[in-house]
């Protein structure tokens, strides 16, 4: 399989950025940035640590948008602006960086439950904003698919290539950890010939554990020949919670994805 393998670990955005240098001394090609906590990439501070990681180490970047308070398909007019310009801030920060930036979908606020169409057309015209920023920035913008709750758009493969379908700037990211959490691995790995971006790592079929691969319930054997077989992307990436984990991952990825 002639991809790029990398690590990422939202659950270390507040950490001392030296554990990144453990991502390549496992063996990863590349690190996902989360661009949150101590890696806010406007941050000059934060981007100049990660320059300089990236800089004395042969790792190649992607990046992870922020996504915590924001809510893209939001009703409330200023939250759904300063949603979409914290996106496009981090794409123009990033795009010295790499090519690829995956974000979140909005999700169903109480209130927007009373006009789910409008909701819709909200997430949708943010796209529109963001794949011009995505664009004009030679970045393509990955759109995620999302865990189990059901508030969140985009949680099934014909809601997310609905979504971005037709618009500039805009792909898709299958994130099959997610896709486990609502049952529904076989039906992303139908379409995953269109993915752009991969996110992989474990759990039990209920919430998003964020495990590594083989301790939860994906079929990784299966999993992982269907992705190396169909995907046509550049860049997976191994989500986790420690470099531990992500060494074990990386043990189940050379064996059943190869």
């Amino acid at each position: 399989m002639n991809v790029k393998l990398s690590f990422s670990s939202s659950a270390k955005v507040w950490e001392d950025i030296t554990w990144v240098y453990g991502i390549e001394e496992a063996g990863f090609d590349g690190w996902e940035i989360v661009s949150d906590g101590n890696y806010r990439l406007e941050n000059p501070d934060s981007f100049r640590n990660v320059q300089e990681v990236l800089s004395t180490t042969r790792l190649l970047a992607s990046v992870h948008a922020p996504y915590g308070d924001l809510n893209l398909a939001t009703l409330n007019d200023p939250i759904w602006r300063e949603s979409v310009r914290q996106i496009k801030t981090c794409i123009e920060h990033a795009a010295p960086l790499t090519d690829r930036v995956t974000i979140h979908p909005g999700y169903i606020s109480p209130v927007g439950k009373m006009m789910p169409e409008k909701v819709w057309a909200l997430q949708k015209e943010a796209l529109r904003e963001i794949g011009k920023c995505a664009s004009e920035h030679g970045v393509l913008a990955c759109l995620e698919n999302m865990i189990s709750y059901k508030e969140f758009l985009c949680r099934f493969p014909e809601e997310l290539i609905g979504m971005t379908e037709g618009i500039e700037g805009i792909g898709m990211t299958f994130d099959f950890g997610h896709a486990n959490t609502v049952g529904k691995v076989g039906e992303f790995l139908r379409y995953v010939d269109r993915a752009d971006h991969i996110h992989i790592h474990d759990n039990h079929g209920v919430t998003d554990e964020h495990l590594a691969l083989g301790d939860g319930t994906i079929d990784w054997k299966s999993t992982g020949r269907a992705i190396a077989s169909g995907f046509k992307g550049k860049r997976i990436v191994i989500e986790g919670r420690s470099i531990e984990e992500a060494k074990r991952s990386l043990a189940v990825f050379r064996r059943e994805f190869m």
